[in-house]
């Protein structure tokens, strides 16, 4: 009966990684769709680049505000409703963005509504996965972090191809039919997860939670450096389809596509690399997840400012695969070294924080570089971003050398 008992609770701790992986699939596919749609639907509504730029950097900033909120909960209530429930929201808000005429639409629907949803998703679903896999964290969250690269690069294309052949609405139908769908299967398949009172996870209060992070060097210089990285991807996602649309004239498909392919299928080995990698000596060698991150930031950050430079497709194209296998690697600790040095009752809200500070940090990004765009072009801007990736990293080896042996927990 015992032997009965370990085989179910090893094949669910997969199975959640399995159901957890469709749903930051969908977390990242339904947000990439505006970023492929972009042009198209400032033609279809005479809206700007300002405009555009204000919408993703709202969404930004929304789901910077709320994901605190939502780490908070997330330690303190069943972890199954909150991911069944964020899903939901934000699948339906995709599916009614469709529906958009004006600005003020797609604000709504687009930024507040799919961003508030998405931010419930996060912090629930890695202390969730924290809590069924011990020595295989950094692998069990690199596997549900390649669904971030799978839901881009899949909807990149798809989004494209349906906005050539349909129009952009029919795109924002699609997705969030599925991710409807997708959020009963969820509660039907997800278990309870509640705090366990024994070791007072569930009576932490919100002050004493704050301490306990913010008395942590190392978890705020890994803030600060998730921040960087942040700032980058948003803009980077944000206009690189943009990017390729005009100046090579490709289809919707196309740029939705190259602007995401190469670039993620990198970062899909990278962060499984990275993850083996830190798995493995984690414990031979001091600060160990924070060194493969910051490896990955420093070598990542040439790549970054070539993008801008070259005017050949294809070596736009191995630049982006080079960027992402990097950035693939830096992924593959993100939580897994957070954890090292935060104690598993406040992991969720832990979460939320280094979440909140990244993304209202990265809201900008799309505005900024929306406003340089007409005076210097988005080569500038891009290759620009290069110098934040050489900060983060910096962030990170501080920490490593000078603050991780006190913070980290035995």
């Amino acid at each position: 009966m015992k032997i009965w008992g370990t085989t179910n609770k090893l094949q669910y701790k997969w199975e959640l990684i399995v159901l957890l992986w469709l749903a930051f699939f969908f977390n990242q596919a339904d947000r990439q769709i505006f970023n492929v749609v972009l042009p198209a639907v400032r033609t279809d509504l005479h809206l700007t680049d300002s405009d555009m730029g204000l919408v993703a950097s709202i969404l930004i900033l929304v789901y910077g505000i709320l994901v605190p909120v939502a780490g908070f909960i997330g330690d303190r209530t069943n972890k199954k409703y909150v991911l069944m429930l964020s899903l939901l929201i934000w699948s339906t808000s995709t599916f009614f963005s469709g529906t958009s005429t004006m600005l003020i639409h797609l604000i709504f629907l687009q930024s507040v509504a799919t961003g508030g949803g998405e931010a419930f998703y996060s912090p629930s679903a890695n202390a969730l996965i924290s809590e069924h896999h011990d020595k295989t964290r950094a692998t069990a969250m690199s596997i549900h972090q390649t669904a971030l690269y799978a839901g881009i690069i899949i909807s990149g294309y798809l989004t494209g191809w349906i906005a050539d052949q349909f129009g952009w609405r029919v795109a924002f139908f699609a997705f969030g039919t599925v991710g409807i769908i997708l959020s009963l299967i969820i509660a039907a398949r997800l278990k309870d997860s509640r705090p366990a009172k024994k070791d007072g996870a569930g009576q932490v209060s919100i002050k004493d939670a704050l301490l306990i992070f913010f008395k942590k060097p190392t978890a705020l210089l890994l803030t600060l450096a998730f921040a960087g990285m942040v700032f980058v991807n948003v803009g980077f996602m944000t206009w690189m389809p943009t990017y390729l649309h005009e100046k090579f004239g490709f289809s919707l498909a196309r740029c939705g596509f190259d602007a995401t392919f190469y670039h993620y299928l990198a970062a899909f080995f990278g962060v499984l690399i990275g993850a083996s990698f830190a798995d493995r000596y984690c414990k031979k060698v001091v600060g160990m997840r924070g060194l493969v991150q910051g490896t990955g930031l420093l070598l990542g950050a040439p790549f970054i400012f070539l993008l801008g430079i070259f005017n050949a497709p294809v070596l736009i194209y191995i630049t982006l695969a080079l960027f992402g296998l990097f950035r693939g690697i830096y992924d593959s600790n993100i939580f897994a070294a957070l954890y090292d040095v935060i104690e598993p009752k406040v992991r969720s809200t832990a979460t939320g924080l280094m979440l909140m500070f990244a993304f209202v940090t990265g809201a900008s990004a799309p505005y900024i570089l929306g406003k340089i765009k007409p005076v210097l072009g988005l080569d500038w801007g891009l290759s620009a971003l290069s110098a934040v990736y050489l900060l983060s990293a910096s962030a990170i080896f501080i920490a490593v050398r000078f603050f991780y042996k006190k913070d980290v927990i035995e």
